[in-house]
């Protein structure tokens, strides 16, 4: 039996904790979800029916883990030997970016697409992120004269935050700049990078061409 369930689709944010398994080169089936009809597990797993969803069987207990973010530290936390933990010298850098992404990121981008702004300073102060210009130069300071999230050295901080640099510039709801293009063109030469993307390409021409 594999140590982990994967419930996904290719078709979200499912592909970023598929690259978090390679990278740790994690023992795991896919179930793939149809958005029309989900099963039952995924729904128990995950009241909200969202996806990605990891179940982790871990000896006689099934421990449930979702969230792009939490899945990708839980899978570095669970195979130390891969390198991509934080060192103590690291760990700022490494949870101030993950979640500056999972937070002030994630919500001006979905409030950007979603129509919603703010345009009164003092009420900005009551956003986790103020306004999407502040957020993307706020991100773009972060990410600048380093390599990685934690300097010249990857992390598993870098699958989370590379991929929503990734996903933004393709989509267009992360501006492009320099600092943003030179972060993901590294990313994407990473080889679980590539092998992850592989497989949920595979499937999404698959589904198209059925």
């Amino acid at each position: 039996m594999a140590r982990f369930t994967f419930f996904t689709n290719p078709m979200s944010r499912g592909q970023i904790a598929r690259w978090a398994l390679h990278e740790t080169g994690a023992n795991y089936a896919t179930e793939l979800i149809d958005w029309q009809n989900k099963p039952q597990a995924p729904l128990d797993a995950n009241p909200l029916g969202k996806v990605p969803v990891l179940v982790h069987h871990d000896c006689d207990h099934n421990r449930v883990v979702s969230e792009c973010a939490a899945i990708c530290h839980y899978l570095a936390e669970t195979h130390p030997d891969r390198g991509l933990l934080p060192n103590n010298h690291e760990k700022a850098d490494y949870f101030r970016l993950m979640f500056f992404a999972a937070g002030p990121v994630e919500q001006a981008v979905t409030s950007r697409a979603m129509g919603w702004s703010v345009d009164d300073p003092p009420k900005q102060g009551m956003l986790g992120f103020g306004s999407f210009d502040r957020a993307m130069d706020m991100f773009e300071t972060l990410l600048s004269g380093r390599d990685y999230v934690c300097g010249d050295r990857f992390t598993m901080a870098d699958v989370y935050v590379g991929s929503q640099v990734d996903w933004g510039l393709q989509f267009g709801t992360v501006p492009s700049r320099p600092e943003f293009e030179s972060y993901t063109a590294r990313l994407r030469e990473r080889p679980a990078n590539k092998e992850a993307k592989a497989i949920d390409l595979k499937v999404i021409e698959e589904a198209k061409a059925g």
